[in-house]
């Protein structure tokens, strides 16, 4: 490649040492196949781009720099709310590196995003016959920045209604997935973004940009190595300013060259002097070339600077983790200084042609904040037009769907259902029946997860045969929760509907992340007008012997996060109707499965399982009239065992949908009005219980019908262990259920 040399130094940068000659006979060096290389620049190279293309990235990175120097204005006058991560400094590389993509190539972003976001979103709004100096200013320009002012502000007219404001950033119409405020949040993102383009045969490449300080994180590896695994069209892009806050990256790792870190994982890499606009845009041009030709991905790393501190009007210098000299150093390779000298030297431009852009950028500033302020630029009395903020009565409004995407499907209970037309089946064998049967009906599902690919079905058979019919659809993966569950969240952005596999509930915890930070807030987050269909399936072993570390039912974990969805199937022909609604569900759904279910035969149709049944419907398991037991999966059916062999009329119901937003309280309360008694029976230790909550609700819903305290039942506070004595005593059971139930009964004594 014209643009770009190997890289010829040595990885540690360390000589053999006095005495080494005997080690040194030993050992023959070993030389990696994944190429590296260091770009280089020319004059050609930037003669050789259209003149209107530069014109248009001048008139970007003003626009960009005037914009941010404003917001640090506003944010200081006290007008922004939140923090203010500036891209001053590292703007020219992202103007350059934009230019390279289309509206349909996918990005995403770091908290420090806003050069990125109008890059991309400009030239989305920009047609193709736009000359800056000969054109009149775009409405679709105008509209553009007045719609990013008012995100960062907070304003409904923003792209995500204010919801997101400076960190937080999405626009999916020009191909921007989402900002993202946790450091190495978004990597995983891209990597799902392209690998649901590349099972839909789509022609496109997904960014993600990110600093120095995410490139240190396990997120950041596991992304790059899915990426490389599955060979998609992902372009790592690491923004190296040197500081992550205020950490310089000689502290945050040995090997600062942080494009070394693709060699490893076979990714190849290209560095770059990211304060050249040209360079930026080579570069990208390089790693699309790259991935035309040999399949993706590529680690782009811009050698960049930010001339401020981490956020803020004031530089780092001012908080004593930088020296002048630095900073002025830096300054003096600013792209807003250098590349209207570059252009001025090809003849492209002249001193008055760059007035114009910059009086048109103050002008399309102006407008945007006349439309958002009222007095505008008098500091004293400038302020939020009222009319603009969002309306407090909407705060919860999108943090899920309303459910209308499963209208019109068949809703059938067992209990309807003629008995000639039913079948034994085994949970365990229901499981993998149901999967295939909805993989067959929606090419946009796909399962990935450990080991699900082998062992005749996974770890527990719940992938069985699919393999045969959907290799290409079911992903084995390497052991990295926190990654594949970020792949599953960006392809679920990009239209697929991805089943992910927690072997055991507890590695939740290693995926807490993506799980919560990501997958439960983004729909919220982001405006709440879009999809987020994930579907997680994890595994409750409590009682097998497996220990502290592989016994959770994550339900009470997932339950503080209200984007998800809980659902606990305790039959089979229930499992079967609920998989078909969480795969028809908008919203990321958990299906919680009970391992001692596994081995359970119930009744299911012989023949049609194309039924859903309902996302937060409960059902009366037993009917009873002394008390009412709310119970799930495993405990249900020995609720009802405990009410027949004590003879203490209780009844019985099976909650199936578990989250707080989604249970069904008309049923409760149907039942509380005829016993006046509650009691909450879960198998699962009382800290990660789900009962405390719906007590609390409970209480509040119900205490008009209640003659008696509401009881919960759960396990120990210990975490279940290996000595089977202890595990049992650390868990639930039926005893615990009865010993409950005839405490509540002879409490109650015989006034009713």
């Amino acid at each position: 490649m014209k643009h770009i040399e190997d890289g010829a130094a040595p990885a540690s940068g360390r000589k053999d040492r006095p005495g080494d000659e005997t080690m040194s006979s030993r050992l023959a060096a070993l030389k990696t196949q994944t190429p590296w290389w260091r770009l280089k620049v020319t004059e050609d190279d930037a003669r050789g781009i259209e003149p209107r293309q530069m014109t248009v990235m001048l008139e970007q990175l003003i626009l960009i720099r005037r914009f941010e120097e404003k917001l640090l204005k506003l944010s200081v006058a006290g007008i922004l709310h939140g923090p203010a991560h500036s891209s001053i400094g590292q703007d020219g590389a992202a103007v350059g590196a934009m230019s390279m993509l289309e509206s349909t190539d996918k990005i995403n972003g770091t908290h420090r995003m806003h050069h990125q976001f109008l890059a991309k979103a400009l030239n989305h709004a920009t047609s193709a016959d736009y000359a800056p100096l000969a054109s009149e200013t775009l409405a679709a320009h105008r509209e553009v920045v007045y719609r990013t002012y008012a995100e960062i502000l907070g304003l409904t007219p923003g792209y995500c209604g204010g919801r997101g404001g400076s960190m937080h950033l999405r626009y999916p119409e020009a191909g921007i997935y989402g900002s993202n405020a946790i450091v190495g949040g978004n990597p995983s993102h891209a990597v799902g973004y392209a690998f649901a383009d590349k099972l839909r045969g789509r022609d496109h490449v997904s960014v993600a940009f990110f600093g120095d300080g995410a490139m240190q994180s396990g997120a950041a590896y596991e992304a790059m190595n899915l990426a490389a695994l599955y060979s998609t069209s992902t372009i790592f892009f690491v923004e190296n300013n040197l500081y992550a806050v205020s950490t310089h990256v000689s502290e945050q790792t040995r090997e600062t060259r942080l494009s070394a870190r693709g060699l490893s994982l076979g990714v190849p890499a290209i560095e770059f002097d990211g304060m050249d606009v040209v360079a930026a845009r080579l570069a990208m041009q390089e790693a699309r070339a790259i991935i035309r030709r040999d399949g993706g991905p590529v680690l782009l790393e811009a050698q960049t600077y930010r001339y401020l501190h981490q956020s803020g009007a004031l530089k780092g210098s001012a908080f004593r983790y930088r020296e002048k000299e630095e900073e002025e150093a830096w300054q003096a390779r600013d792209p807003i200084v250098t590349f209207p000298a570059q252009l001025k030297a090809l003849g492209l431009i002249d001193d008055a042609g760059i007035a114009v852009l910059e009086r048109r950028a103050d002008e399309l500033i102006d407008g945007a904040l006349e439309r958002l302020l009222e007095h505008y630029g008098d500091e004293k009395s400038q302020r939020i037009r009222s009319e603009l903020w969002p309306d407090p009565a909407s705060v919860d409004t999108g943090i899920r769907g309303d459910l209308s995407e499963l209208a019109g499907q068949r809703v059938a209970e067992l209990e309807d259902q003629p008995s000639a037309g039913l079948a034994d089946a085994k949970f365990q064998d229901v499981i993998s029946r149901a999967m295939l049967l909805n993989m067959q009906r929606d090419d946009g599902i796909f399962i990935l997860g450990e080991d699900v690919h082998r062992l005749k079905g996974g770890t527990a058979g719940a992938t069985k045969d699919i393999g045969d019919h959907f290799p290409g659809r079911l992903i084995g993966t390497p052991i990295c929760e926190n990654g594949f569950t970020g792949l599953a969240l960006g392809a679920a952005l990009n239209g697929m509907r991805p089943v992910v596999e927690i072997m055991y509930p507890d590695f939740a915890l290693v995926a807490a992340d993506q799980l919560f930070n990501q997958i439960a807030k983004v729909r919220h987050m982001f405006g709440g007008k879009f999809a987020v269909p994930v579907v997680v399936r994890s595994r409750v072993t409590a009682g097998t012997g497996y220990g502290s570390q592989h016994s959770m039912d994550a339900s009470g974990l997932f339950a503080q996060y209200p984007g998800w969805r809980i659902l606990a199937p305790s039959r089979p022909y229930d499992y079967i109707g609920l998989l078909n609604a969480a795969l028809r569900c908008d919203d990321p759904v958990l299906i919680v499965e009970y391992n001692d279910l596994f081995k359970k035969v119930d009744k299911v149709p012989a023949e049609d399982w194309d039924y859903i049944v309902p996302i937060g419907r409960a059902r009366v398991a037993r009917q009873g009239s002394r008390c009412t037991i709310l119970t799930y999966g495993l405990m249900v059916e020995t609720c009802c065992q405990v009410a027949e062999r004590s003879g203490i009329d209780a009844q019985v119901i099976d909650l199936r949908t578990l989250d707080p937003l989604g249970i069904d309280w008309e049923t409760i309360e149907a039942g509380v009005r005829r016993t006046q008694a509650l009691m909450i029976v879960e198998q699962t230790t009382r800290g990660t219980s789900i009962g405390a909550r719906v007590a609390s609700d409970a209480q509040s819903r119900l205490f008009d019908w209640l003659d008696h305290e509401i009881v919960h039942v759960t396990g120990s506070n210990s975490s279940p262990v290996v000595s089977k004595v202890l595990e049992r005593a650390a868990l639930a059971d039926a005893q615990a259920v009865e010993t409950a139930l005839r405490s509540l009964d002879s409490r109650r004594g015989d006034s009713r």
